[in-house]
Formats: C-alpha cells, structure tokens, sequence
C-alpha cells in the first residue's frame, strides 16, 4: 500500500538513496525503496506464501511443556510426550491433534536470544530488532503490508486479532495493523453514528481533509499523508461488502466446532475467512502463557484451547487448497525455565525455546534445531530470531536484504542481519 509514484524519481539511484531532507521527502523514499527490485525478483521461485497466519502465544509458553517435552527428566514437569506423525517429533500429551497432524508441522528447537523481558522480547520477535531508543522498527506484518499489499483493497492489509501487535514503525501508520479485539461479528463503529447520515458524514469528512490539508502544507510532516490513508482506509471498508469476512455467522456449525469453542478459535476461523479475501498478515493473540505460578494447570489449560484451534486451521486450509499459499507460525517471545520454582511455574527462558512453522513454503515433519536433555540450551548452533523471521520474510516474498532509510538517515533491513534457514524452506 502506498506505493504511488512521487516526484523524487531523479533523487533515487538504483542502489542507494542520494538525498533525504524534509519528512518528506525522507516518505517519498520509503516509498519508492518498498517496491520490489531485482533481488526479490530473483527471489520468486522460493516464494510460496501469499498470506501469514501468526499464532502469537502472549507470555512466553514453556517449551518444555509443549514443542520440546523431555519427561523423565527432573526438568521435564508432569506432561508425558506423544509421538507425532513425523519422525523424531514429540509434543506434550496435551497436544494430541497437533501431534497427529505432525507431518504437516517443522518443529524449530534450541531458538535463543538476550531478550528475557516481555516488552523487550515481544519487540524482538515481531521486529527481528532489539529494541533501540533511536528508531521503531517495523513488524513483518507493517513490512508484508508495505510491500505486498494492494493500495485500492477495501479489507486491510494486516490485522491482528485479540491483541494490539506490534505497528509499521517508520514505515507508517498506513501500514499497522488493523485490531479486532474479538473475532465474531463487524467491527466496532462500522456503522454511522446515531444522528449521523450519508451527507452529514461527507461533510465532516470534507472538513478533515481540510485540516489535514492545511497541516501537510504549513508543516510538511509525512505523518499526514499516513494518516490520510488510514482514515481513506477506514470509510472504504465501512462501505464495503466485504465486512462480511468478520462475521463468523455464516459458518458451518461443524467448521466453528472444529476449532473449539474460544475466543482463540474463532479468532483462527476469522483470520482464515480474511487471508481468503486477500488480507496478507494476520496475528491471532492467545493469552496466558506467563505461567510463573501454576504452571502445569495453566498450561494444560491453554493447550486444550491451542490444540484444536491450530488443527483446526491447518485442516480447512488443506480442505480449502489454501494451506500451500499460507504461511503459519505459532511462537512465544521466550521459553520457561527448566527449573521448576517453588510456586509450581516457571520463569522466563530466552536461552533455548521453540516454534512451530506449516503451510506454503514450509518443508513439513520435520524437527529443526535441538536442545540439551534439560531443555536448558540449544545442542549445536541456536535458531536466531532474525533468522527466523528472515525465513518467514523470504517465504512471504519480501527481500531480507533490502533496506529503507530510517527517518535519521540509517539504512534498515526487514531483521537486524538475518539470514534465511533454508533447511525450513521447500
């Protein structure tokens, strides 16, 4: 989205930017650095995901109690482990769908980062970046809409449900993500207001465009034109037939079932019914997984909501032909600690966790990536957070190693030097 043709051609080369004065002029790049050049055109036979399905597990789930089970153990907690349907893949008892839906599933083991504060975490994972105080960093859901998007479709680009995201950071408001707090029905204020009819509603917004017009020439902040498209955004889809994909009430009983009766799970139809409509990066949020008291009932607890809801999607998009074009990635910002503390829970772990990948471009049932046999370091080489996510980039069709000027002049790629696994990738 927001890829129009701008005036500051003569200023751009081909490998570099020359010249970034006024704001701008710094978005006139942004804009023009976001479309594709040769190396992602070069990038096109890997690319085999036109849409992101992100499971986002808010807290930070112990691996050792889900993707990583090492029973027996004095590590291992109270969970046995289960035989997937893939070859050295075992998953906690409590996942039993998944496990028998593991051929269709690659098993990132031994991740590892610095990050092992939740905001700082959160950050890292959605950005590839460590926060820094200088730049906001874009999501890869602000960079799969930047990039990828279709400037005149009426459903957003990027939305996250259940939870707020990570945004666009320089990159714009325009791109963020669009957030429904629960899935099931329109979102909030779709409708005109009480008292509010169609010429009313015209010349109110005639009347902010004239603001906004006024602020874009008095100050030449490219925040404007961000916010114009938001809001341009906005009323095209509280006019637009495709609302529809929002309410789940047309749904099969049998499909919603499948899912499980959550917020989560709906929130997992609604992403599937909005890829199908075009929409390119969706983040379903389950909450709950800082699990410091309590662990093992909680995380049995929260397992029986997973479960069925990732089958579930992964099931109607194979029915669906879709599974092949969607990327699906299920992850924490961290790991729980082996140590079981006294409260029965576990504390944060960044020094060895896990993920789960499937769908389009994904090689499936397989386990990449191991830890010890406390699950307290990775065995060999760790899975790095910006590789990862350079993975998920490559596989989406953006070009990791392309990069944009930060609004202070730095040259910032979509992770911070991350290098795709191909050992993930088909």
């Amino acid at each position: 989205m927001g890829k129009s043709d701008t005036t500051m051609a003569g200023f751009v080369g081909r490998r570099r930017v020359l010249c970034a004065g006024t704001s701008g002029i710094f978005c006139a790049l942004v804009e023009r650095a976001l479309r594709p050049g040769a190396a992602l055109a070069a990038q096109t036979e890997a690319t085999r995901a036109k849409a992101c399905i992100l499971l986002w597990l808010n807290g930070g789930p112990s691996h050792l109690d889900t993707f990583d089970p090492k029973p027996g153990r004095p590590t291992g907690g109270p969970f046995k482990a289960v035989q997937a349907r893939a070859a050295g893949m075992k998953l906690s008892e409590h996942l039993p769908q998944l496990a028998d839906r593991g051929h269709r599933l690659a098993v990132v083991r031994g991740i590892a980062s610095k990050e092992g504060n939740h905001a700082r975490a959160q950050y890292y994972v959605h950005t590839g970046y460590a926060p820094n105080p200088t730049v906001v960093h874009p999501s890869l859901g602000g960079w799969v809409s930047a990039r990828t998007a279709d400037a005149a479709t009426e459903l957003p680009a990027f939305v996250s449900i259940g939870g707020p995201s990570f945004g666009a950071g320089f990159l714009g408001v325009q791109n963020g993500p669009f957030v429904l707090q629960k899935a099931g029905a329109a979102p909030a204020d779709a409708n005109l207001a009480p008292g509010v009819d169609a010429d009313r509603f015209a010349r109110r917004l005639a009347a902010l465009e004239a603001m906004e017009s006024d602020m874009a020439s008095s100050t030449g902040d490219a925040k404007v034109e961000g916010r114009r498209q938001v809001y341009a955004r906005a009323v095209r889809l509280m006019r637009s037939p495709q609302l529809e994909a929002f309410d789940l009430s047309s749904e099969p009983l049998a499909t919603t079932r499948a899912y499980g009766d959550s917020d989560f799970g709906r929130g997992c139809v609604a992403a599937r019914r909005l890829i199908e409509r075009g929409v390119r990066f969706v983040e379903v949020v389950l909450d709950g997984w800082d699990t410091h008291q309590n662990a093992f009932e909680r995380t049995e607890k929260l397992s029986s909501t997973l479960d069925p809801a990732f089958a579930g999607l992964l099931d109607d998009l194979a029915a669906r032909g879709r599974l092949s074009s969607t990327l699906i990635a299920c992850m924490g910002e961290f790991g729980r600690t082996p140590r079981i503390n006294a409260a029965d829970g576990r504390d944060h772990w960044p020094q060895a966790w896990s993920a789960v990948l499937a769908g389009g471009g994904i090689r499936s049932g397989i386990v990449h990536g191991a830890t010890d046999e406390d699950g307290a370091a990775p065995v060999g080489a760790p899975v790095h957070v910006p590789d990862l996510l350079a993975t998920m980039a490559v596989i989406l069709g953006l070009d990791p190693g392309a990069t944009v000027l930060s609004p202070a002049g730095r040259p910032i790629a979509v992770t911070d030097d991350g290098t795709p696994i191909r050992a993930l990738m088909t």
